[in-house]
């Protein structure tokens, strides 16, 4: 027994050292096949941590397969060839232009746990930004702050457009403003006031009933309005003078482009047992044709007079004359008016500012006898030029006035207005019945959209109730008498 436990005990021993040295020689297999020993932990904790610092602050490139250039192949050749033991004596320290150029060979692969610092999207926008422009020549730098010099200017045009326009608007809005109230104080001053026409035919002139009354009313910044009354055959008189809209400037512009006249138009309100039948128009023949058709009074009981013959005096061939009747024609139209404004040589001299007169005991208005007179309104300098038209006015109120027609012309004229009084009831009555129809029509509409709203057993209780109703009236009527 004690023979044998010496060879057990060194075969023990020898099975020890093989594995031993098995363990040892894996060790040594890892450590190169990438896994870290505990030696290389030691190592990695013994680097210095600044000189890591810089290496993360320098900026990553990917490793290029191309080959490098020639210029490089040369530097490396020279320094190899001849090597300088100490460079930084014979040569300072060149300092680097960028950092893309220092490092443009840099591997990433050689650093893989080396972490990446990017620069802010800002910082990299400033400094392409910033890098063109030291590469561009001054002439071009001057010429781009010039240009911005003079396109700040063109940026407020609208802003300047819009503010002169707005002052000449202004200006243009006080100055047209005055001009019409001196225009229409220039024909009040000539035909309103003491020894004037109107002055001497009225016995009230003005807006109020005070001798301190305005002689006008202003309605608007062309629209000014004159009134006046007493006196025999009318009831007033109303002037209104409608002026150039010279405040506005659009419309004074337009105005360049489409001329218009100041007008002046009277309206005499006759009384109901001073004017007798009258329809009465005259203005130049293509307004004349105008007012024939548009308005109701001459289309119904006038139309266009031709010339008299026997050698009569006439108004000029540019008017045109619309009358009920050769007599009342010839009866306004007399050898007065003839030789004041409407002959052929005084029309020329004071009828230039004429447009129309209208006279009708069948107005359409408030007012059924109206006189009516338009002129157009010389400058305020000139007031005088409208003098014989004015005096028209009063010379025809008092003409109408005293005017009665011939037995022969009043019956035919009481035979048109009678006829026209017809006509106008007809018109009435067709449109009453045309009011019912349609209110009838509207009300069917109505119940047929509620009978549409109602339900089944309703309908039916409504037709049974619609045919009692028709029944009991179908039914004779029965009277009862009580016997004594």
């Amino acid at each position: 027994m004690k023979t044998n436990k010496g060879p057990s005990y060194s075969l023990l021993l020898l099975i020890l050292l093989i594995l031993s040295l098995s363990l040892t020689s894996v060790l040594a297999d890892s450590h190169f096949e990438g896994f870290d020993a505990e030696d290389d932990v030691v190592e990695d904790e013994s680097l210095d941590l600044e000189s890591l610092h810089k290496l993360t602050d320098l900026p990553v490139t990917q490793s290029d397969s191309s080959p490098p250039s020639k210029t490089t192949h040369l530097s490396s050749s020279d320094s190899l060839s001849d090597p300088d033991p100490n460079p930084n004596l014979n040569h300072p320290p060149s300092k680097p232009s960028s950092p893309t150029t220092s490092f443009e060979y840099w591997d990433e692969d050689e650093f893989e746990g080396v972490p990446v610092q990017h620069p802010p999207p800002e910082t990299q926008q400033t400094t392409e930004n910033a890098t063109p422009d030291q590469n561009l020549d001054p002439k071009t730098t001057q010429e781009s702050k010039t240009g911005l010099i003079s396109k700040k200017p063109s940026s407020f045009l609208i802003e300047i457009v819009s503010v002169t326009f707005l002052i000449m608007f202004l200006i243009n809005y006080f100055t047209g403003k005055r001009e019409n109230e001196n225009l229409a104080l220039a024909w009040a001053a000539k035909f309103a006031t003491k020894d004037s026409i109107f002055e001497k035919n009225f016995s009230l002139l003005g807006v109020g009933d005070g001798d301190d009354s305005p002689l006008l009313l202003k309605e608007g910044q062309n629209v000014f309005k004159f009134y006046a009354s007493g006196r025999r055959y009318c009831s007033g008189l109303l002037a209104t003078m409608e002026l150039k809209s010279r405040h506005d400037l659009i419309s004074r512009l337009y105005n360049l482009v489409v001329p218009c006249k100041d007008e002046i138009t009277f309206e005499v309100y006759m009384n109901e047992d001073a004017m007798d039948h009258v329809v009465f128009a005259m203005a130049k023949k293509k307004a004349a044709k105008g007012m024939q058709k548009e308005l109701m009074d001459l289309n119904r009981f006038a139309g266009l007079m031709a010339s008299p013959t026997g050698g009569r005096k006439w108004v000029p061939d540019e008017l045109g004359v619309i009358s009920e009747s050769k007599e009342v024609a010839g009866d306004m139209i007399t050898d007065a008016v003839l030789e004041q404004v409407f002959g052929e040589k005084a029309f020329e001299k004071y009828g230039r500012g004429f447009i129309s007169m209208h006279f009708s005991d069948q107005h359409p208005g408030t007012h059924k006898k109206v006189l009516m007179f338009k002129f157009s309104l010389p400058d305020a300098d000139n007031m005088t030029d409208m003098t014989r038209l004015v005096a028209l006015v009063p010379y025809y109120i008092d003409l109408i006035g005293r005017y009665k027609l011939s037995p022969q012309a009043r019956s035919k004229t009481d035979a048109a207005r009678q006829k026209a009084a017809q006509e106008a009831y007809k018109e009435l009555q067709n449109a009453r019945q045309e009011a019912l129809q349609r209110k009838k029509a509207e009300r069917k509409k109505m119940m047929e959209e509620a009978e549409a709203k109602l339900s089944a057993e309703s309908i039916r209780k409504r037709e049974a109730k619609e045919r009692a109703r028709q029944m009991k009236k179908a039914m004779p009527r029965v009277k009862m008498t009580r016997g004594n």
